[in-house]
């Protein structure tokens, strides 16, 4: 069978720990290109994995006749590129925020179906097992009807892993657009919407700049969630927690809490209310810090959906509904009222 052309366009943090090396992990796949405005980042990786370094993102596209390719960029070049991409005939898998609007989330859905290619954000949450577990606990009535939720996403910021340290375009509003709830909370509103089966009606938000200084981005966040059939739940994405990252979630049921990621030993707990206490190892879940799974799914999902012609689990459709809630959380906070989610 033949491989996969594919380049990477963006050698930071994500590229180099995240993308190259499962890309290069995965039979299916070549690298060909690599790209970053940083021409010693790009070399370092066109060595690393025998492909051709570009310091040009449109000469790369315009050269290379690539089968797909990944968006590891700043936020603001998300969806220009990735639309590019697509024009030029490649499958996109394009990191997180897909982008900083609604509308130019729209724009790269049209040009990924005018050109017939995939176009696949990066939400590793869906894949983490003990995530997947707690779905198939929900869907299965297992856990009876979900009355509440509490999920939080925190570390002590991108300066702790970010190639740039803390020079990086993560601190920068016009190459960022959002800081924590873009970085964090996107996932984390992806990851309800996946558990809990619906959209997300209502968002009541306070999206604070607190922690970090010299910065206008947002790094403390809390959001209370509604959804169309009334879950009420919270959300928290934070480059406030020093001591420790949080990445946990747990979901009030009617016969049974779910505790995710919030033991160090077991990553699923689940409380009955009948007194049963059962407790799972189902591996780590992905972390910038040292011991998490060593590898997010990703890119062999991503992979799977172009040899085999199905649509990517978190499509550009779905990508652009959790970025809408993030936009609505924005909106909140800024007018001090409730926003209606406006998927």
């Amino acid at each position: 069978m033949t491989r996969l052309k594919v380049g990477v366009i963006g050698c930071g943090s994500i590229a180099k720990h995240r993308h190259f090396v499962e890309y290069a992990a995965n039979p299916n796949v070549e690298i060909i290109a690599v790209c970053d405005i940083v021409e010693d980042r790009a070399e370092e990786m066109a060595k690393t994995y025998g492909a051709k370094a570009y310091t040009d993102y449109e000469k790369l596209l315009r050269t290379e006749d690539l089968d797909a390719v990944s968006i590891c960029l700043p936020n603001y070049l998300h969806a220009p590129v990735s639309i590019l991409a697509l024009n030029a005939g490649m499958h996109v898998l394009c990191e997180k925020p897909m982008a900083t609007s609604r509308e130019e989330a729209e724009n790269m859905i049209l040009a990924a179906n005018e050109n017939g290619k995939k176009l696949m954000i990066g939400h590793n949450q869906r894949f983490v097992p003990s995530h997947q577990k707690a779905k198939q606990f929900i869907q299965s009535g297992e856990v009876g009807k979900i009355y509440s939720f509490r999920t939080t996403f925190g570390h002590g910021g991108p300066e702790a892993w970010s190639a740039d340290g803390r020079d990086s375009w993560f601190f920068e509003k016009e190459k960022a657009f959002i800081g924590a709830m873009g970085d964090l909370g996107v996932h984390k509103a992806d990851l309800m919407r996946y558990l809990l089966g619906e959209e997300f009606s209502d968002v009541v938000a306070f999206v604070e700049t607190s922690a970090k200084g010299d910065t206008d981005v947002d790094d403390n966040a809390v959001c209370v969630l509604k959804t169309e059939s009334g879950i009420i739940g919270t959300l928290a994405a934070s480059w406030a927690y020093n001591a420790k990252e949080d990445n946990s979630t747990i979901i009030y049921g009617e016969k049974a809490i779910l505790r995710l990621e919030d033991d160090p030993k077991y990553s699923l707990i689940v409380q009955y209310t009948t007194g049963e206490v059962v407790n799972y190892e189902l591996g780590g879940i992905q972390t910038n810090e040292s011991g998490g799974q060593t590898t997010t799914h990703v890119i062999d999902h991503f992979v799977e959906s172009i040899l085999e012609d199905k649509e990517p689990l978190i499509s550009g459709e779905e990508g652009m509904k959790s970025l809408e809630v993030i936009l609505d959380a924005l909106e909140s906070s800024e007018t001090r009222k409730r926003s209606t989610v406006k998927g």
